[in-house]
């Protein structure tokens, strides 16, 4: 059976395209594919760059997938010959993918970016047909969207993607319509982005766009919620308040904003400490700004941590906090995964209203917002909640019931896994139920 009747009768693997795997920072993509194989799904995964080095999240054991590694612009022997299979398989396919790329080189202001993603799909697409692949799917609108566009082209695969932030706001509008357009769907994190997509398609593409929210496995995170009102007395025993931020150090996440409102917090004499957990451009600036404000050993930088150092780290937060702005270059964050899992922790959250964070964090009702780039406000609302344990435990408790509601890992996988085509779920669209036995063993 080729890939082409493969994928019309709903059977066959998923090739999954991503720019990096493992990644320490990717954990929503990694939960999202333990589920995907957990509800029965066969998958390959295509990394264009290497691998990170260790430490991986302990879960990237748990995943069945082979991965291939596509190989470096160095490694010509083994990209010339995926092309030479591409193009004696199908030539006029070929020819046609060749001829776009030599159109978009023209148009684009990075034309050499153009055939680098063409050089990669040569190799996933000839990968993809070896092995029945029967839908390919990418993760980041830019360059993981391109290359399965361009192996799209070459095989007569059907692809999608799934749009995130930065690589849906940093790349050019007339890229993401072309991609969208030609895409079997789009998938994406947060009805903000959702209706970015729909109004760049317009109405008669628009219904492409599905809503599909980063899940949480709140298996992971049931400990200290099931705790229940016990929360409040957590947050009140605590002799040192911790205040938990996590994000990479990069513009866009606001530590910078946050340091300025913990500084405010200790001359307006409250106790507490902060831990900032990520690693990133920034790391030097941040430690300057600490040290000028005096908050050493009250405001730490951590470093990156693994997955299960973090759920411990959630355990013994008694607020968490981020900051996230627009950055002046445009990039911005979706809903950023950790506010979710410091709320299925049962954490309250102070965040900002930009993006997709409303979605989530409801002003009042499953925690606080303030605007962005306002240390003061994002100050005096951390010290309300770090004096209100009442407050906090309500909110949290909100929260929580709201991620069991639209924020559950098999509910959203399912939806997707079901966009995807599976031979065993109903069509896509709300409310979709797979009837996969493999769902049974899930819970």
């Amino acid at each position: 059976m080729n890939a082409v009747a493969a994928a019309a009768m709903g059977a066959g693997p998923v090739a999954y395209i991503m720019k990096r795997y493992p990644r320490l920072t990717e954990t929503f993509i990694l939960n999202e594919i333990r589920a995907m194989e957990r509800l029965g799904a066969d998958l390959r995964i295509f990394s264009l760059l290497p691998p990170e080095p260790p430490p991986h999240h302990p879960m990237v054991a748990e995943v069945r997938a082979p991965v291939r590694a596509v190989p470096m612009a160095g490694a010509w022997v083994d990209l010339l010959r995926a092309h030479g299979a591409a193009i004696r398989t199908a030539p006029l396919r070929y020819a046609g993918a060749f001829g776009r790329a030599a159109w978009w080189s023209v148009q684009s202001p990075t034309p050499l970016s153009v055939w680098k993603q063409f050089t990669r799909a040569g190799f996933v697409a000839t990968a993809c047909r070896r092995d029945g692949i029967r839908h390919i799917h990418a993760h980041f609108a830019n360059a993981p969207a391109a290359v399965a566009r361009f192996a799209s082209l070459m095989s007569g695969i059907p692809f999608s993607f799934t749009a995130h932030a930065k690589d849906l706001y940093l790349t050019p509008k007339q890229v993401i319509f072309r991609r969208a357009r030609a895409a079997s769907f789009v998938a994406t994190c947060t009805g903000y982005n959702a209706q970015y997509l729909r109004d760049l398609l317009g109405a008669a593409e628009s219904h492409k766009i599905n809503l599909v929210y980063h899940g949480i496995d709140l298996t992971h995170f049931s400990a200290r919620a099931a705790i229940g009102a016990a929360i409040g007395a957590a947050i009140g025993a605590a002799p040192i308040p911790l205040v938990l931020s996590v994000g990479r150090l990069v513009p866009k996440k606001g530590h910078d904003d946050l340091i300025e409102a913990c500084a405010l917090l200790r001359d307006a004499g409250v106790a507490f400490r902060c831990m900032i957990v990520g690693a990133g451009p920034l790391h030097a600036e941040l430690a300057a700004l600490i040290e000028r404000h005096d908050l050493a050993g009250m405001v730490t930088l951590e470093g990156a941590m693994t997955h299960a150092a973090l759920i411990d780290l959630y355990r013994r937060a008694t607020l968490f906090a981020l900051a996230p702005r627009i950055a002046d270059d445009g990039d911005r964050d979706g809903i950023p995964n950790v506010i979710a899992e410091a709320m299925a922790i049962g954490v309250p959250v102070v965040s900002t209203d930009v993006s997709g964070i409303p979605e989530v964090v409801r002003d009042g009702e499953t925690g606080r917002l303030v605007p962005p780039r306002d240390a003061r406000a994002l100050a005096d609302a951390m010290g309300r909640l770090l004096a209100d344990p009442d407050q906090a435990q309500a909110l949290a408790a909100a929260a929580r019931a709201l991620l069991e509601r639209d924020f559950d890992l098999w509910t959203t996988t399912t939806r997707l896994h079901g966009l995807m085509g599976c031979a065993d779920c109903a069509p896509a669209g709300t409310g979709l139920v797979c009837t996969a036995p493999a769902v049974a063993a899930a819970g």
